[in-house]
């Protein structure tokens, strides 16, 4: 019997807190051999394309597959640019288990993987979040990284006046001071801990920017290899962190573009954001270095935080159950 759960099903069951110890875990056990997460192939389809994002973990006993559509047209009809659904499967008897919209999901535990770097590489006093966009993504990052840095204020940017005043109010129950940055490099000037997120096809972000001894959570870039948010000098001016390397090398704009360009080679993308955890040294080595996180999202996040719905919708009888082999 499976379990389906709409967007405002996840609403009411996601848990914040435990998504981020999920996610933590996550990327441990992918360091450690225990899960998979093989790079998503790439589907060509009329106007646009469809990833699908599979993973396996031998702790919670399934795998999974995030059907991700990349519909870029669809912003001209008022419709979301990316749409997706999760498969959740028993490993033990390969029977599907769930299926669940990933839209709060995925930007859920996209904040959770930020909150997790900035927990293992920024410095712990870090008290100014910048965030370069202000949309649901910076909500999330803003709620997420509150919870493993002492923030006291945060400078927003969006080219949308009325997103940033949304985003002051959505996050006004965290009591931080919110100011409106009229430019990037004035958030990046300003911010102990950086998040960009927008879906931009050209960089936001110039390296010559960066402060000594800052953290960046570079996060909002389409899984496309042509789109990134900081310039290639910035990638290599910082130490890099990715979620997963084989992702990142396939799909990651920002790493893709930097060494076209000749400021990165393939052997730079060295360090997974597990890596990190497992081994601290091999992250943030001195105080004054420059960390980066490069995040592309990887299915074993959604697994994850999928399972964690799933037990928890089964407690509280909240969805529909569906006999798919009847």
């Amino acid at each position: 019997m499976a379990i389906v759960l709409t967007h405002s099903e996840v609403a009411g069951l996601i848990d914040r807190a435990a998504v981020y110890a999920a996610v933590e875990q996550a990327h441990i056990d992918l360091s450690t051999g225990t899960a998979t997460n093989p790079a998503p192939a790439m589907l060509p389809i009329e106007r646009g394309t469809v990833l699908p994002m599979a993973a396996s973990a031998r702790r919670h006993r399934a795998s999974a597959v995030k059907m991700l559509s990349d519909m870029p047209f669809n912003r001209e009809s008022g419709r979301p640019a990316q749409r997706s659904t999760i498969l959740l499967m028993s490993a033990d008897t390969g029977e599907c288990e769930a299926v669940i919209d990933g839209r709060l999901i995925t930007a859920i535990r996209t904040a959770a993987a930020s909150a997790v770097a900035t927990a293992h590489l920024a410095h712990t006093s870090s008290a100014v979040l910048g965030v370069i966009g202000a949309g649901t993504l910076a909500v999330e990052h803003t709620r997420a990284i509150a919870r493993v840095r002492p923030l006291e204020k945060v400078f927003v940017w969006s080219r949308s006046a009325a997103t940033v005043d949304r985003f002051r109010t959505a996050t006004a129950d965290l009591d931080l001071e919110v100011e409106s940055a009229d430019s990037p490099r004035l958030v990046v000037s300003s911010a102990d801990v950086v998040c960009t997120l927008t879906p931009s096809r050209e960089p936001l972000v110039e390296g010559a920017w960066f402060r000594t001894g800052q953290h960046l959570n570079v996060v909002g870039a389409p899984p496309r290899a042509d789109h990134r948010e900081v310039d290639g000098a910035g990638m290599a001016a910082a130490r890099l962190v990715v979620d997963s390397r084989s992702t990142a090398l396939a799909k990651s704009g920002d790493v893709l573009l930097a060494i076209e360009e000749g400021h990165l080679v393939a052997d730079d993308v060295a360090i997974e954001l597990g890596d990190v955890i497992v081994r601290p040294g091999s992250g943030r080595e001195h105080d004054e270095d420059i960390t980066l996180f490069n995040s592309v999202g990887i299915g074993l996040q959604d697994l994850v935080t999928a399972r964690l719905l799933v037990d928890a919708a089964t407690e509280q009888g909240v969805g529909t159950r569906v006999e798919l082999a009847g």
